[in-house]
């Protein structure tokens, strides 16, 4: 058949229909890789040291012989596994592959041949991970149709953006992505966090997915920073100049819901949470909301906290520029997701009349 070689938009089509094996050792995948690629590294992390390590002190010949004894006798195996992944993707009879490596060089080139000589039909990424990488810095610097959904801690916003998903707008969870609330709680319960680099893959292909330069998103109104990941500074910068729908829930509705999604975690947790902000919170503060926890006075304790994100927030919601313009506030009984979406929409379209 041949193998072809395309470049990164073509591939990103083609990943659409079709599995991507990340052929880079198992470090590097796991460091950060194409958001649904599949790991099938051609060597072991050990096995890649030692052949860079030859390349370096002896010479490329020698790094080349290394790599063929240790891809000889794995041929068969990974063409067994690249037939069950094409079977368990539900299209086996069109076997077809896209591979890349790092730069797009020996690796995947070998791994690519192997796979085409058995019978797939091939497609690797011209200039490998590498590419890719560029590919998604430079989508952070273009433009993207953003809407933010605001308001103090305990309004529900999450839940916010997924009733306005299942009402069919485009919507990109950053929390989800970056697997913390951005709180000092945020973490607790969650997924380890991924890598800076990770984040931002998986944040740049849902930007793609959407098409956010043509349609428009709705996005959470957050901090830069989502515990040890931030939101590309190029995003970030897009996001401070979209308007803000800020959904005003009164204080007490915020309290319930936050004691709801947060009370039943573990304590020394939240302790530990505490104790991580307490220079911010005020020492005396932070003392009560701890004394409150160990009571067993969960909604003392957060009243505490959420008095203090409040002050946050409104700060940072002052630093917008134009801010007085770009924030719309709308007033909400509750923290009910499906009445609140409805009203901010409800208010978008009468600003638009």
């Amino acid at each position: 058949m041949g193998v072809q070689v395309v470049e990164i938009e073509e591939f990103l089509k083609l990943a659409k229909d079709y599995p991507i094996l990340d052929v880079r050792s198992p470090g590097e995948y796991s460091h950060a890789h194409i958001p649904g690629a599949i790991s099938f590294p051609l060597f072991s992390d050990e096995e890649r040291a030692k052949i860079g390590t030859l390349y370096k002190q002896e010479s490329r010949e020698a790094a080349v012989r290394e790599g063929l004894d240790i891809f000889g006798p794995n041929m068969r195996r990974m063409t067994e596994q690249a037939e069950a992944i094409t079977s368990s993707q539900g299209a086996p009879q069109e076997k077809t592959l896209l591979i890349h490596c790092w730069r797009g060089g020996m690796r995947s080139g070998g791994v690519a041949w192997l796979l085409d000589l058995y019978g797939f039909k091939v497609f690797t990424l011209e200039g490998g991970y590498k590419v890719y990488r560029n590919w998604v810095l430079n989508m952070f610097e273009k433009r993207h149709l953003i809407r933010l959904v605001g308001g103090y801690t305990g309004s529900g916003k999450t839940s916010i953006l997924q009733s306005l998903k299942k009402k069919g707008y485009q919507v990109i969870d950053l929390e989800a992505l970056a697997s913390h609330k951005g709180s000092a709680f945020g973490n607790i319960g969650m997924p380890d966090q991924p890598t800076p680099e990770m984040f931002e893959n998986l944040v740049a292909m849902e930007l793609y997915r959407q098409n956010s330069q043509n349609k428009e998103v709705w996005l959470e109104d957050e901090s830069q920073r989502l515990g040890t990941v931030n939101i590309p500074n190029g995003l970030w910068q897009v996001m401070l100049q979209s308007s803000v729908s800020f959904v005003h829930v009164p204080f007490e509705k915020r309290l319930e819901h936050i004691v709801s999604e947060y009370g039943t975690l573990p304590k020394d947790r939240l302790v530990n949470a505490i104790t991580r902000i307490s220079k911010k919170l005020g020492g005396l503060e932070a003392k009560n909301a701890i004394t409150y926890l160990e009571e067993g006075k969960t909604a003392e304790a957060f009243s505490i906290l959420l008095k203090y994100y409040d002050k946050y927030y409104e700060k940072s919601l002052h630093k917008k520029p134009a801010w007085q313009q770009s924030v719309s506030f709308i007033d909400c009984a509750d923290t009910d997701a499906d009445r609140n979406a409805d009203t901010i929409l409800g208010h978008n379209a009468a600003t638009v009349v």
